[in-house]
């Protein structure tokens, strides 16, 4: 606490107020020195022979040491999937398969600290959104999907679902648990197994997870992991499974769907995003302040969906910038295991130096960048967070992915100008609308081409709500009856109903 300050003979009150520090334990996670690739049920020695050190963001401290999978290891995985899929999984009850999912759940939310811990170790994002958003959110996915396992028919009616086979995924390094929990479950509960790939930079979520299948006692082979670089996942896509879901970059999106292009593969693509946050005058400015916050700050800005673009209306400009920059005074950015942390460590030094390539294009192109005082630590990737006003729509902090702690501000004048701002970018993934009028918001949603609209809120997830967007955003829909028909083939059969 600050100094006090004595008023006459009352009791002394404080003159500013300070947080201490609130550090979670690291000892509740338990790391090896060296991890294997998980294949058939078991940790195994990469036929490669090579591995690289993962990093904690925060310190650049080394953590483990990684297998980095090569084309023998990713072909090895694959055949014990396809085993596991030929030899009972496939064919199994859907309750039987149900039961594991139900299992995963649970596990995932008694031992939720600890993954929690190892997601902001690994990640640098802070303890308190992996704690409070990543991991409810991954176990809620489990039980969602084993909702369904035993109801394909249900979900599906006058059709007949079968399991595609073994599919290949790979996830980023923004949320590893929870995008790992997107991709397994529904693939599971249609009766498929699994060979999936980590980020490189965040592998030790999914090898940990790893301990959760032998816990629920998943039959070997229907879940494996591999683990290594860009590399490896393409391994995966030209490996002998029959679908690829992949969240990542729209770049290397595209690179996969030219690979698959005429293979008879099933292809869902979760890629970029710069969507618009879009604040009409008539909208609760402090309410809106939080949803701006929230919508560029969660997590650094490592979200695909991140409100990265605010679009305001001219009436309120002023006002509403002045509360945002006073909000971002009372940002904390600092070590992610800390309870008081809101904005943590940047994932890797090459995300950094992204961040920090376009940051100094949009100085040179014109805008006027703001960023509130504070302190960064001397170790580990961090940026502190930034807007920049005066943009203009060319600009490439306004059209480009930033993916970091980093908002372009430009304004308008009607709710038309508002849409062709809006949807004037090459992707198509998320949207926000603050406005107190509810046919203002469903007039906005039928113009915007944006896969998910928020209104009045923003990153608010669910797991029976579809995500996904179109345009340079991909195609394909995680969560919900949406996320679970990619994994299903319906062989072209309809069944009459009576």
């Amino acid at each position: 606490m600050a100094e006090l300050e004595q008023r006459g003979d009352r009791t002394p009150i404080p003159s500013a107020w300070e947080y201490a520090t609130a550090p979670e334990s690291r000892e509740i996670v338990k790391l090896q020195e060296r991890y294997g690739i998980f294949v058939g049920g078991e940790f195994v020695e990469p036929r490669s022979g090579e591995y690289y050190e993962t990093l904690d963001p925060a310190s650049e401290e080394p953590l483990a040491e990684i297998p980095q999978a090569g084309p023998e290891d990713v072909a090895l995985a694959v055949e014990s999937a396809r085993g596991a899929f030929e030899n009972g999984w496939s064919a199994a009850r859907p309750a039987e398969r149900a039961k594991y999912l139900f299992r995963i759940a649970r596990i995932l939310q008694e031992r939720s600290r600890e993954f929690a811990v190892l997601e902001s170790l690994n990640g640098g994002k802070p303890i308190r959104e992996s704690r409070d958003v990543d991991l409810p959110l991954a176990a809620a996915h489990f039980f969602y999907y084993a909702g369904w396992a035993d109801k394909l028919e249900y979900a599906f009616p006058h059709r007949r679902p079968q399991p595609l086979g073994v599919a290949g995924q790979i996830i980023p390094w923004n949320f590893p648990l929870l995008m790992l929990a997107w991709k397994i479950a529904p693939a599971l509960a249609g009766g498929n197994t699994v060979v999936l790939k980590p980020a490189e930079t965040t592998p030790l979520s999914a090898l940990l997870f790893c301990d959760v299948l032998r816990q629920a006692e998943l039959p070997a082979g229907v879940v494996n992991i591999v683990t290594g670089d860009g590399a490896t996942g393409a391994a995966i896509v030209k490996s002998d499974v029959d679908k690829i879901a992949f969240t990542g970059s729209t770049e290397v999106g595209k690179a996969i769907q030219r690979e698959l292009a005429g293979t008879g593969k099933k292809l869902t693509l979760e890629l970029g995003g710069k969507a618009a946050n879009i604040i009409f005058d008539d909208a609760a400015l402090d309410q809106a302040v939080e949803g701006i916050v929230n919508g560029i700050y969660f997590n650094q800005g490592h979200v695909c969906c991140a409100g990265s673009r605010l679009l305001v209306q001219e009436s309120i400009y002023e006002p509403l910038i002045d509360k945002l920059k006073r909000r971002l005074t009372t940002l904390r950015v600092g070590d992610p295991l800390d309870k008081n942390t809101d904005v943590g460590a940047i994932n890797s030094r090459q995300q950094l130096e992204k961040i920090e390539e376009l940051v100094a294009a949009g100085k040179e192109e014109g805008a006027e960048i703001y960023q509130p005082p504070c302190r960064l630590p001397e170790k580990g990737y961090w940026f502190a967070p930034t807007v920049f006003t005066n943009v203009a729509q060319s600009y490439r902090i306004a059209q480009e992915e930033i993916f970091g702690p980093v908002l372009s501000v430009l304004t308008f004048r009607t709710p038309d100008e508002a849409v062709e701002k809006a949807n004037n970018t090459p992707y198509g993934l998320s949207a926000g609308v603050w406005t107190e009028k509810g046919s203002r918001i469903l007039w906005m949603a039928e113009r915007l081409q944006a896969g998910v609209i928020w209104a009045n809120t923003y990153n608010r997830f669910d797991p029976a709500s579809p995500f996904g967007g179109y345009k340079e955003s991909g195609f394909g829909r995680e969560g919900g009856l949406h996320g679970l028909e990619p994994y299903l083939d319906f062989g072209g059969a309809e069944v009459s109903g009576g």
